[in-house]
Order: C-alpha cells, then structure tokens, then sequence
C-alpha cells in the first residue's frame, strides 16, 4: 500500500516537528514536506504532489487561506485535500476556507488520533472531518450574519435547480453532519447511491468537495441555520 504524503505547513517549527514525529510513525503515512508559510506550502503541495496538506490559518506573509484558495485553483493539484489547522473553534477564516477549498478543519488541540484518523478520512477524499462541528460552525458562523459572499443565495439559485428532488434531499443531509450510511439508513437507499447523487450534487454546484456542499447549502438558503 502506497503511504499517504503529508504536507505540514505552520510557521511554527516545533509544532511541525512534533506533528513530523506523529505522522512518520505511521506505516500507513509520511511527511513529504514542511513549510513555514503559504507561498512555500503551495510549492511543495506542487513538488511533491501530497495527498494531504495540514494548513495553519494564521502564518505570516502568505496565509493558509491564500495558500489554499491557490492549491484549489490548480488543476494540477485537484487530488490534494486540506485540512485546515486552527485554535478557535468558530472562525470567519474557517468558513472561508472551507469557501475557498479546504476538506476540513481541526483545532490544534485535537488528540493524536483525531489528527491521524482526519489524514486518512481526508486522504480517502471523504472530505468531512467532523460533520456535528463542520455544521456547528457553519450554522453559527451564518447565523450571526458573518461574511457570507452571497448572502440572497443567487449564485447558487440556476445550481441548485439543476438538482433532482433526490440530489437535494441528500444535500439536506449532508449538511445535516450525516455520513453516506446515515443518509442511505434515513432515505432507505444504498450507501452506493447516496455517493452517487452526492457525486453529482458536487458536479453540478461546482463544490470541491462535501465541505464546500454544506457551505453551498447554509448559503444559497436551502439549509437554514439554527443555532441552539
């Protein structure tokens, strides 16, 4: 089996040798690279074509947001995912990063495990780390009215009518936090056929990936947000 390249990128030299150690640990993974700032994690994520770039937000010069809307943008480099690295939960740089491209987030005080587990889960392009807090974030992130780059939902409005009434009752779902096999048990379907029509929901609203799908989601006004 082919090891997982790991890109780490995060102006922070210790946290990047101690995530080095955590990761070459692994049989199933190996760190391709380190970067202590956004323009060289684009060049590696080039070089070394890495299935998965963990990205500090906050880095000086070129940030992770950049570095990653950049990343997204290539063609290239579409088989790389990120997951974004943060110390806020709740974060307008977040949102936007998922916006702009990223698979994921995880804050940077998640357990080993969790870091190793959303490498794998990113790297089998599931995309979504962690569905309940992905979806938390989100609903109150928009909810507070916080930056959202298309606040009547027009954008999406041709998009989503695309849709078959399936599609969009399975991005319902999605956005819902609800794995493939939770929507499957909920719609009474496959899991093969929730992959499907989320495959096509994708395709046809031009999302990256199910992160950017509950984005689309929250935005164009199809999923209301609710905050408890």
């Amino acid at each position: 089996m082919t090891p997982i390249k790991v890109l780490l990128a995060d102006d922070q030299a210790l946290l990047r040798s101690a995530f080095r150690v955590l990761v070459d640990s692994e049989p199933d993974m190996r760190v391709v690279g380190e970067a202590a700032d956004g323009a060289e994690a684009v060049e590696l994520a080039r070089s070394t074509l890495a299935d998965v770039v963990l990205m500090d937000i906050r880095m000086p010069g070129t940030d992770g947001l950049a570095a990653t809307r950049m990343i997204s943008a290539d063609p290239d480099l579409a088989g790389v995912r990120i997951v974004m690295l943060t110390t806020f939960e709740v974060d307008e740089y977040v949102v936007q990063s998922l916006r702009a491209g990223a698979s994921g987030f995880l804050g940077k005080g998640a357990e080993p495990d969790e870091l190793l587990n959303a490498i794998r889960v990113a790297a089998a392009g599931e995309a979504l780390l962690s569905p309940v807090a992905t979806k938390g974030l989100i609903a109150s992130f928009l909810a507070q009215g916080g930056g959202a780059e298309d606040p009547d939902g027009t954008e999406y409005t041709e998009r989503l009518a695309a849709l078959t009434g399936r599609e969009r009752e399975v991005l319902v779902q999605v956005a819902g936090g609800h794995s493939n096999d939770q929507i499957a048990e909920r719609l009474v379907v496959s899991p093969l056929t929730v992959k499907t029509h989320v495959n096509r929901a994708m395709a046809k609203l031009g999302a990256r990936d199910r992160a950017q799908l509950v984005v689309i989601a929250y935005e164009s006004g199809l999923v209301r947000p609710r905050v408890e």
